[in-house]
C-alpha cells in the first residue's frame, strides 16, 4: 500500500502529514507472528528494543505501530499536535527548527513540524506516537514487509498517517539512556543445526574473527567480510527448510549472513548457529563497515556438571 494512507473519520482522527520521507522510514510493530508455515516472514521492527522504548515513553502498548527511520529521518507535520518519542540511533531531533530531545516524550503542538535528522551512531531510530500510528493492519500487524509488500508502503511526502487511541499509560517527561553501542559488539550465538556440515575449525572461525558489515547489508540481514567458513568434505546441496531471524546461514563462498526482521522463512544453505533473540535488535543498529563478534552460547538443553 503506497499514497495517502485510509483515514476513517478524518474529522475525528489525528493524522499526521508526511512533508519529506527521509531516507528510508517505515512503519513497524513487532511482526506477523504465527505465519511462517504459509510464507510470510516476521518482518517488524528490526530493533525491538527501541521499539518498545519508545513506545513506552508516550504511554502506548509496547507493540504498538510507530515509525522506523534509517540514516535520516523525516518531517512530520501534526496538524491536531501530540507527543512523540525518538529512540534507538542517536539522532538530532527538532520542533519548528527548535532542537527537542531523544529517549523522551516531547509535546508537539498542533501545526507544528517534527523533524528527525540525520543518525550520528547506529543505523536506525524509532519514532513513537501517543496513541500508535493506526494504519489498516495485514494478518494482524501494521508492519511494512519490504521483501513481502504485506503492510504499508514506504513514506513518501503528501502521505498521511492516522494516529490511534491505543493508549494505555501517562507520557514518560524524564529522559531515558540512549542506544550503546560498542566499537565491535559481541553476540551470542547457539551452534547449529548445520553445524556438522562444516569442518571442525568452523565455530572457531566464526567466533574468532571480527566480521565487518558490507554495504549490501539490508533489513533482511547482514552480510559479514571476512574469512571462508571451511566445509566439512566435498559441497553437497541441502534441501530447503526453515530459517528464523538469528540464523547465520553460510552460502558457498564461506561468508555468513545474519538474518534480520525480514528473514526469509525458508533457506537451502546450512546454518552454522543462530543469533539468541535478545541479541538481535543490537545487530538491527549495526551499518556497513561496523565490525561484530560472536561468542558461543551452549543450547537452553545442555547443562554442565
Amino acid at each position: 500500500m503506497t499514497g495517502v494512507f485510509p483515514v476513517e473519520a478524518a474529522e475525528v482522527m489525528p493524522a499526521i502529514e508526511v512533508v519529506a520521507p527521509g531516507l528510508l522510514t517505515l512503519v513497524e510493530d513487532l511482526g506477523r507472528q504465527g505465519w511462517a508455515h504459509l510464507g510470510v516472514p516476521r518482518a517488524g521492527a528490526a530493533d525491538v528494543r527501541s521499539l518498545r522504548l519508545a513506545n513506552r515513553l508516550v504511554g502506548n502498548p509496547e507493540g504498538a505501530a510507530a515509525l522506523e527511520v534509517t540514516l535520516h529521518g523525516p518531517r512530520l507535520r501534526f496538524p491536531q499536535g501530540g507527543w512523540v518519542a525518538a529512540c534507538g540511533a542517536q539522532v538530532d531531533v527538532a520542533v519548528d527548527g527548535r532542537p527537542a530531545s531523544a529517549q523522551v516524550a516531547v509535546p508537539v503542538r498542533a501545526g507544528a513540524v517534527l523533524e528527525v535528522g540525520r543518525v550520528r551512531a547506529g543505523l536506525r531510530c524509532y519514532v513513537a506516537v501517543r496513541g500508535g500510528i493506526a494504519v489498516p493492519p495485514v494478518l494482524g500487524s501494521r508492519s511494512t514487509d519490504t521483501v513481502g509488500g504485506l503492510g504499508p508502503g514506504v513514506l513518501h511526502a503528501g502521505d498521511l498517517l492516522p494516529v490511534g487511541d491505543q493508549v494505555v499509560g501517562p507520557v514518560w517527561q524524564e529522559p531515558v539512556p540512549g542506544l550503546a553501542l560498542p566499537a565491535e559488539p559481541v553476540l551470542r550465538v547457539v551452534p547449529g543445526p548445520r553445524d556438522d556440515w562444516f569442518a571442525a575449525p568452523a565455530l572457531g572461525v566464526l567466533t574468532g574473527t571480527a566480521w565487518e558489515v558490507t554495504a549490501a547489508s539490508d533489513r533482511t540481514g547482514l552480510r559479514l567480510a571476512g574469512p571462508a567458513l571451511p566445509r566439512a568434505g566435498p559441497h553437497r546441496e541441502l534441501a530447503s527448510e526453515g530459517m528464523v531471524p538469528g540464523a547465520l546461514q553460510v552460502p558457498p563462498d564461506g561468508r555468513p549472513i545474519l538474518f534480520l526482521a525480514n528473514a526469509p522463512t525458508t533457506g537451502g544453505y546450512p546454518v552454522i548457529g543462530v543469533v539468541v533473540a535478545a541479541d538481535l535488535p543490537l545487530a538491527g543498529q549495526l551499518s556497513p563497515g561496523h565490525r561484530v563478534r560472536f561468542t558461543r552460547c551452549p543450547p537452553p538443553f545442555e547443562r554442565s556438571g
